[in-house]
């Protein structure tokens, strides 16, 4: 089963589980978004996903953390089965900033209503239809996206809380041509704050997500105009934002 838990510092979430739960989550996410220009609007939140994938992917190769978990089984239980086994599992983990996955989470809301209409188009048998309803894809991403509502529930308060996922599931289609350079800002600035000044700014991160505000405008408008002047897609501008090279996770 895949966990979702806050890391130490509040920079952002852990994933865990393993190897077959990262294998089952990596394959549902690429099936969700499609491949390259199925959904062109979508472009710029589909590179956001697969980011995720990426990093699973890797931690599938060995490139990342794990950590060992109980897995129920002592000495009396072995005893009973009359069985030796370890008393732990290895879980593998990633990393994801909060900005990255509130995006990541409501982008998601998005590509699945977009699944599911793909497929129901396909089909006007009512099986079929029912057969997409209960898509194991959509129930695995779903699933996902409920172990990151319970790590949010677990770092703010509850009024915080319904206030974010008001704003998180208020619009259908909501990053359709989205100007993901604003993500990089939000990230870059979350990152350089404190653990606590984290926590305190989670909610404002999803409001500033969600709302389009002055800062975003302006963002989008300066990608709009750096991708006419170098007649490229807008997804192809890069903003120059600071990273450090190590995140105090």
């Amino acid at each position: 089963m895949i966990i979702v838990e806050n890391t130490e510092q509040n920079a952002g979430v852990e994933v865990s589980g393993d190897f077959h739960d990262f294998e089952a989550l990596y394959e549902a996410l690429h099936n969700i978004v499609g491949e390259e220009g199925e959904y062109p609007p979508y472009d710029g939140a589909r590179l956001h996903v697969l980011a995720v994938c990426y990093d699973l992917r890797h931690a599938m190769m060995g490139d990342r953390s794990f950590k060992r978990v109980e897995n129920g089984l002592d000495r009396e239980k072995m005893r009973y089965l009359t069985m030796i086994a370890s008393e732990e599992n290895i879980y593998l983990t990633i990393q994801v900033l909060w900005p990255e996955l509130l995006f990541v989470t409501m982008a998601l809301n998005d590509f699945i209503k977009e699944y599911a209409g793909k497929n129901a188009r396909h089909t006007s048998n009512s099986l079929e239809h029912a057969k997409n309803i209960w898509s194991e894809d959509i129930a695995l991403v779903r699933m996902f996206q409920s172990q990151i509502a319970k790590a949010i529930a677990a770092v703010v308060s509850p009024s915080s809380y319904t206030r974010m996922m008001n704003m998180m599931n208020k619009h259908d289609y909501w990053t359709m041509n989205y100007t993901t350079q604003y993500l990089t800002v939000l990230n870059s600035k979350f990152i350089n704050m404190d653990a606590d000044e984290r926590v305190r700014n989670l909610t404002i991160v999803a409001k500033r997500l969600t709302e389009a505000g002055k800062e975003y405008e302006e963002v989008k408008r300066e990608v709009r105009e750096a991708a006419e002047n170098y007649q490229c897609s807008p997804q192809d501008i890069r903003l120059k934002v600071h990273f450090p090279e190590e995140i105090d996770w």
